[in-house]
């Protein structure tokens, strides 16, 4: 039997344990863990979900890796074309891990109203395009379908829509330039079947989706002629190293860049999530092993007279530090009992009540996203536990300072 078990339990479970002086101060030890895991989950689940939100909206724009010609400009129009006779299209065979390939372009033109006007760009996609992430983004309206013939249907993002107070259904003129200043511009009429909203401003601002045939006819392309490709791959995690070998399979002639490139600031700034995720970890439990401390050292000065007994009869230090580590490690599992009860209630409130919200402008998304995973609240609590009790290990050698003698007489 362990008897150091039997013993702190029996401590824990006495009616003077929970009225005794130290009553306070253990609940204060355990209110102090408790609000520590709620605020590491929060930090966690909403830095991770944030990432994870940007960085698949970023997706949904560009794909993973982007294939077009070499090009000085920096504009996301399309310049010169390539052609979709290549190896790599429409199935890219040579690298494994690609989902999916697309063609696409991109050309500047200006929405003209009665009243008002917009500069956007147009992005063509034909019949290859991959639609799963703007399923999730469509508020109204339906997809627009270019897999059959060439069509005017277009999906505008609810920021354009209230700026320039267009509906499903509603028609509009837009207005593409020529090279040549002195030739009359190109204007096509075009009927919006559906609404988005991506929550990224940046570019729900400046892109509506249209057929890739019209920018084909502006530009006098070949059918078989394209902007660029955007490449999907299956695990993120491998995305530097899917991009190295996208780029060893591509002709000498075309480029390929990754999005973490081409959206280098976007990314460079997610990162500091990670950052701001350890430093909350760190400085939380930092602060909830100073309040088990306390706790500790009070409870052990409380049961001086008890420890000075068990002295006498023969117990060892280590065995009586284990008594009160018994105790301590209960008074964290309760602090993290209530920490996961409050935390993944909060968590779970707003991801299916979305209370929070936050300003696109500012973060890329409308409300707070969160990101809830068993492994990570595992984790989290295991290595909290384990920080704490190693915390616990310094105040506890005050046990062998005590002299037997002294200790029974102690007030």
């Amino acid at each position: 039997m362990n008897y150091e078990y039997f013993i702190a339990k029996r401590i824990i479970g006495s009616k003077a344990y929970k009225s005794s002086i130290s009553a306070p101060i253990i609940k204060i030890g355990i209110a102090a863990i408790a609000i520590g895991i709620v605020v590491m989950m929060i930090a966690i689940a909403t830095g991770i979900g944030l990432q994870q939100k940007i960085r698949d909206k970023v997706v949904a724009f560009n794909g993973h890796v982007t294939i077009a010609n070499y090009d000085s400009n920096n504009s996301q129009e399309s310049g010169f074309p390539i052609s979709k006779n290549q190896e790599f299209y429409p199935e890219f065979k040579s690298v494994e891990g690609i989902s999916h390939i697309q063609a696409v372009a991109s050309k500047f033109g200006v929405i003209r109203t009665k009243t008002d006007f917009e500069g956007v760009n147009l992005k063509g996609v034909g019949a290859d395009y991959n639609w799963n992430y703007f399923k999730e983004f469509l508020i109204e309206g339906r997809l627009p379908d270019y897999t059959k013939k060439r069509n005017e249907d277009v999906l505008i993002s609810s920021y354009l829509a209230n700026r320039l107070n267009f509906k499903v259904n509603d028609k509009f003129q837009m207005v593409f330039a020529k090279d040549d200043p002195e030739k009359l511009p190109n204007i096509i009429t075009y009927n919006i079947v559906g609404i988005y909203n991506s929550g990224f401003q940046d570019f729900d601002a400046s892109y509506l989706i249209g057929d890739i045939r019209h920018l084909q006819r502006i530009n006098r392309w070949e059918s078989d002629q394209v902007g660029s490709f955007e490449v999907f791959i299956d695990d993120y995690n491998d995305l530097d190293k899917k991009g190295v070998e996208i780029y060893q399979n591509t002709p000498s002639t075309l480029n390929s860049q990754t999005i973490t490139d081409k959206f280098s600031s976007i990314f460079e700034w997610i990162k500091i999530f990670d950052k701001n995720i350890y430093g909350i970890i760190g400085i939380m439990i930092i602060v909830a092993g100073i309040n088990m401390i306390t706790a500790l050292l009070v409870l052990i000065l409380e049961r001086t007279q008890m420890i000075g007994i068990l002295k006498a009869l023969g117990s060892n230090n280590w065995s009586i530090r284990k008594i009160f580590l018994y105790n301590a490690s209960y008074l964290v599992v309760l602090g993290l009992i209530w920490g996961n009860v409050l935390g993944l209630g909060l968590l779970f409130t707003q991801k299916y009540f979305k209370l929070f919200p936050l300003n696109p402008s500012v973060y890329y998304v409308t409300e707070a996203p969160v990101y809830i995973s068993l492994g990570y609240v595992i984790a989290l609590n295991v290595g909290t536990l384990i920080l704490c009790l190693l915390m616990l290990l310094v105040p506890s050698y005050i046990i062998t300072k005590i002299s037997p003698v002294k200790a029974i007489r102690f007030q």
